[in-house]
């Protein structure tokens, strides 16, 4: 005892805290005064915690000393085997181990703060030095060895339980995956099974590097003996066990392949008009132009084509179109990625070319942007901006210089629309909450005129303006009311009171002279040169309120809706829809098992039926419920849905007539799963359990045979072994459990589990999906997987609004993988269909679905 723990007793008196603790005086029969006796207590506590720190501090530096000694055998045993006697000291703490060599120590106590290198440090208050001091270390086996035997038996019983510490065997070959820690901690620090599932926080800017197991560390071990591989997620070891035949080969140092195939955008589903004005025309080209998530969208409805602009890297906000009808220009907002924030800023592009020709604005704006014009008087050669800040700055600029030419905080309220003057470059109007501007560019700086309403009651928004032939300026408000402003002034020159029931969301100006409102209240109404109503045309309900009105070819026009519909027609007949989508966070995905048919449903409570050949809506229907899952019957007859109240039901793949409903627990269903065979339904609760029920008549009669119950968090992911007699779930602190579900029990041997053939893979976690988690990742980034049907592709979709493609299997760690953009949201969901001719992703809050070819 005083060879190796001299040093630490010396720094503190054992004699007086035996003395306190054999005192009484301090208990109720003392003749002391309550606050003596309160005071010798306190006095008792501080030096028991100090004792404790003094122990904790001693065992932290044995296993430091441990980690760099055993560090050093490995990096001896690299070059070669060593019989250092050293190294084969018998240890206290692991008698079993005489005559073997040390192992990798890969946790550590969870303890007080710590700095990078590992040191302790004291608690505040506390006199104790660190144990780590100024003086030399000698970092040999035998001197931590004799610290770790001077710790007395009690000591041992006292943290081993706390520190968790552990040996890997000795066959296990450790691969280091660093990732940036984790942005919830307060600085590093040293932590040891952590299961926390949910964290919010995701990443500071430091890594590390030390050896050391902590939580903003991924370990990946090899055991060959036992045949698996053990990962952490957030201080959870995870233990994947590999195929029997695999056990002798398998390496974990060797490189993972890219996978041979590609995938290319094909389609997007969906439009953004539920939050977004002016952002619909046509191109000369035929194409209608529109956006959704960081997708621009070119729509060619008579040849049904679609080519997309993805220079944007989150939400795309605003869109404006060149008077030459071929440059647009587009704003995004500000996001983030796996790498970090991603400033706002317009991107000018050719979109016959699709190639960006100017970015503008890059750390100049902030937040987002949200209204575009391009200057039509001056060949189109300036562009003016809002952005989202405080101050919704209006710039204006010579894009093709990428100059800015001038700046004005132009309202600390909400602006919604920002336009030239059609014969006057230097004029630009703006409109928003309680205001409408004009503008005049002198010298580099933008002078204000407000307009006067005057007589006219102000309206609480003044929502979209356009220009009429002579120049007058036309406003469109909440008040339901049509302002025309004079030309080269700011007061009110005629007014169409009353010309909508509710707020006027869209005014266009036709070729013709015809002036087109549209509003809350459905209705396209045209106007003539005089302002006097021609005709009314009321959109049906099904499509919702008039976001946006375009001029489309001929006599047709292009509408695009609060219910994110794109409409085409004409102002005295019917509208047909050429666009539509979700308008609300999307998470069910689920493909027809033998058609090229697909579905979606999600929090907006409909649930939609597509054709991936012809890219049409086959149906769709509401339901009471936010929807949260979906899976066909292997027969294709039948669907289910899942919702976040517990209910669940099925409908008809033909008809969507409701075939049954059922309800297990209140919380979210998050997987809906039929095995191959067709008879069992397994159902993935939030509540913890599985639900199992046995299906007959083609999926259209159910009969509850129990649930599966030994998962400490909700479930995430279900598979059904290709013979539907297993079943593999994950959870969300990150465990594997195999079950039996014709009797509801769980499967622990090793043996039975490991050479399952899985129907799917859809599961995160698994020997045959690990090298899919990415450096950095905390265990929720990764949304969803699905391998392809030919068992040679993978798919994920993340938190960054990537899709990655890896190789199937993907058992090695950082596997490659190509990665593509699109999404602006977390990817909630992605799919292969039936033949492999198509991969699906579903985005959440950006409520677009995206189709990709695989070539």
């Amino acid at each position: 005892m005083e060879d190796g723990f001299s040093s630490y007793s010396s720094l503190y008196d054992t004699s007086s805290l035996l003395q306190f603790c054999n005192d009484d005086s301090a208990s109720a029969a003392s003749s002391m005064e309550v606050t003596d006796r309160i005071a010798s207590l306190e006095q008792r506590v501080q030096m028991q915690e100090d004792e404790i720190q003094l122990l904790k501090s001693a065992l932290a530096d044995v296993v430091r000393r441990l980690n760099l000694s055993e560090e050093q055998q490995a990096m001896g045993s690299r070059r070669g085997p060593t019989k250092d006697p050293a190294l084969m000291r018998k240890s206290p703490s692991a008698d079993s181990n005489v005559g073997k060599p040390a192992r990798p120590m890969i946790a550590t106590l969870p303890l007080r703060p710590t700095v990078n290198n590992g040191t302790i440090l004291p608690k505040k208050g506390s006199t104790l030095p660190s144990p780590s001091g100024s003086g030399s270390r000698k970092d040999t086996s035998t001197t931590a060895n004799k610290s770790l035997s001077s710790l007395s038996r009690t000591t041992r019983i006292l943290y081993l339980p706390l520190s968790t510490v552990r040996r890997a065997n000795s066959n296990e070959h450790v691969g280091t995956l660093t990732r940036k820690d984790s942005g919830d901690s307060k600085g590093n620090r040293t932590r040891a099974g952590s299961t926390g599932s949910n964290s919010s926080g995701k990443r500071s800017d430091s890594k590390q590097r030390d050896p050391v197991f902590n939580a903003g560390m991924r370990r990946v071990t090899h055991c060959k003996e036992e045949g698996y591989v053990k990962m952490y997620l957030k201080g959870r070891p995870i233990t994947m066990f590999m195929p029997k035949d695999q056990v002798d080969s398998y390496c974990l140092e060797a490189r993972a392949d890219l996978p041979s195939n590609k995938l290319k955008l094909d389609w997007v589903y969906g439009y953004r008009g539920r939050d977004c004005r002016s952002n619909l025309y046509l191109l000369p080209t035929g194409e209608t132009v529109y956006f959704i998530a960081s997708v621009v969208v070119l729509f060619n409805v008579d040849e049904q084509l679609q080519r997309h602009y993805t220079g944007h890297t989150d939400d795309i906000k605003c869109l404006a179109v060149h008077p030459d009808k071929i440059t647009i220009a587009t704003g995004q907002v500000a996001g983030t990625s796996s790498d970090g924030k991603l400033a706002p800023h317009v991107r000018v592009w050719d979109s016959v070319s699709l190639n960006t020709l100017h970015v503008l604005g890059t750390g100049f704006f902030d937040r987002a942007l949200v209204c575009l014009a391009f200057s039509k008087s001056n060949g189109g050669n300036t562009l003016c901006v809002v952005d989202d800040s405080n101050d919704h700055v209006l710039s204006v600029w010579d894009w093709q210089r990428e100059d800015r030419l001038a700046e004005v905080k132009c309202s600390n309220e909400s602006v919604f629309a920002a336009d030239f003057h059609p014969t006057d470059s230097n004029i630009v109007v703006t409109c928003g909450k309680s205001h409408l501007y004009f503008w005049n560019l002198e010298k580099g700086m933008l002078v204000k005129k407000q307009g006067l309403f005057e007589k006219q009651e102000k309206p609480k928004f003044v929502l979209c303006v356009t220009f009429a032939e002579n120049g007058d300026a036309i406003t469109g408000d909440s008040s339901g009311n049509i302002l025309v402003w004079g030309k080269g002034t700011n007061r009110i020159s005629h007014v169409i009171q009353g010309a909508h029931e509710g707020s006027i969301f869209a005014l266009c100006m036709l070729r013709n002279g015809t002036l087109v409102s549209g509003g809350k209240d459905r209705r396209l109404i045209s106007w003539d040169s005089s302002y006097q109503q021609i005709q009314t045309v009321e959109v049906p309900e099904l499509f919702g309120p008039i976001r946006t009105v375009a001029e489309g070819r001929g006599e047709t026009v292009l509408i695009g809706t609060t219910k994110n519909f794109v409409l085409q027609g004409s102002l005295d007949g019917e509208f047909m829809s050429i666009t539509q989508g979700h308008t609300d966070e999307l998470w069910g995905l689920a493909v027809h098992p033998w058609k090229p048919h697909f579905l979606t449903c999600g929090y907006d409570r409909q649930v939609c039926l597509w054709d991936s050949s012809s890219h049409q809506l086959i149906w769709s229907k509401s339901m009471e419920d936010t929807a949260q899952s979906a899976g066909f019957h292997p027969s294709g007859a039948v669907v289910a849905i899942g919702t976040q109240t517990g209910r669940w039901l099925v409908l008809d793949t033909d008809s969507k007539d409701l075939v049954t409903v059922h309800t297990d627990g209140n919380e979210q269903l998050s997987v809906m799963r039929y095995g191959p065979d067709g008879n069992f339904l397994a159902i993935g609760s939030h509540d913890n359990y599985i639900y199992i029920y046995a299906v007959a008549e083609n999926g259209r009669k159910y009969s509850r045979v129990g649930k599966c119950s030994g998962h400490s968090s909700f479930i995430t992911h279900l598979d059904w072994s290709v013979d539907s007699q297993y079943l593999v779930s994950n959870s969300g602190d990150y465990e594997i459990l195999y079950w039996i579900p014709s009797v509801c029990k769980q499967v622990v041997s090793v043996e039975t589990t490991r050479d399952i053939e899985w129907a799917t893979h859809t599961c995160t976690l698994g020997f045959q999906v690990f090298g899919l988690w990415p450096d950095g990742s905390d265990g929720t980034d990764i949304n969803a997987v699905c391998r392809s049907n030919d068992k040679r592709l993978l798919v994920t979709g993340d938190d960054f609004g990537k899709v990655h493609l890896f190789a199937y299997p993907c058992s090695q760690f950082r596997a490659p993988s190509h990665f593509y953009g699109g999404h602006s949201s977390h990817v909630t969901n992605v799919t292969f269909l039936y033949n492999d001719s198509y991969l699906v992703s579903t985005g959440g809050k950006d409520m677009s679905v995206m189709q990709w070819r695989i070539v």
